[in-house]
């Protein structure tokens, strides 16, 4: 893998749980893992449906579209529930796509949390088919067009700081910042 490589890292502001209306998305754009190239935004409904068609505009509409190679995203659900289609966005979009997290996630409290909003059946449907969590590293993620060697090399050249992508951890310290006046915890 090249050095030069493009990635973005996505993930939203903080958000009242409560609250309604729309949440800030940002991407964080790098090249490697240490040149903070770009950056974009959009906002998402919380709890809603558009995730994956706003990052979608997001990304096809940006000029930094063909210089992007992985699509690197803090969970496979935005504002809240607003989840997010894989297979669409990776589909529409062209770019490879890593889920990365510190722990697997317990899909039964994720099942129970869904349960409380509409159509919960289909929210879960596409939690389910986000996939396998495969362990890379020190890490466990979640893939779209690239196999588990490539996410590791992906790993290797984006972790910079963290066991997480620098792209990721810019996109939350920039949305935390921009929502609460300030950066927040790490990410």
């Amino acid at each position: 893998m090249k050095s030069g490589v493009r990635s973005i890292g996505i993930d939203d502001g903080p958000f009242l749980r409560d609250g309604k209306g729309d949440v800030l998305v940002v991407g964080a754009i790098f090249k490697g893992g240490t040149w903070f190239d770009g950056l974009l935004s959009t906002r998402v409904r919380k709890d809603g449906w558009n995730a994956t068609d706003r990052l979608i505009d997001m990304l096809c509409q940006s000029k930094f579209i063909n210089q992007l190679h992985y699509i690197i995203l803090d969970g496979i659900a935005l504002g809240g529930f607003n989840v997010v289609n894989l297979d669409s966005l990776q589909r529409e979009t062209g770019l490879k796509i890593m889920v990365p997290m510190r722990k697997v996630p317990n899909l039964k409290a994720m099942k129970r949390a869904v349960r409380n909003l509409s159509r919960w059946e289909s929210r879960w449907n596409m939690i389910i088919s986000a996939g396998e969590i495969y362990p890379v590293g020190e890490i466990y993620c979640q893939l779209r067009g690239m196999d588990v060697a490539e996410a590791s090399e992906l790993l290797q050249l984006t972790c910079t700081r963290s066991n997480l992508p620098e792209p990721l951890r810019a996109a939350h310290l920039i949305a935390g910042g921009l929502v609460t006046g300030q950066s927040g915890r790490r990410a």
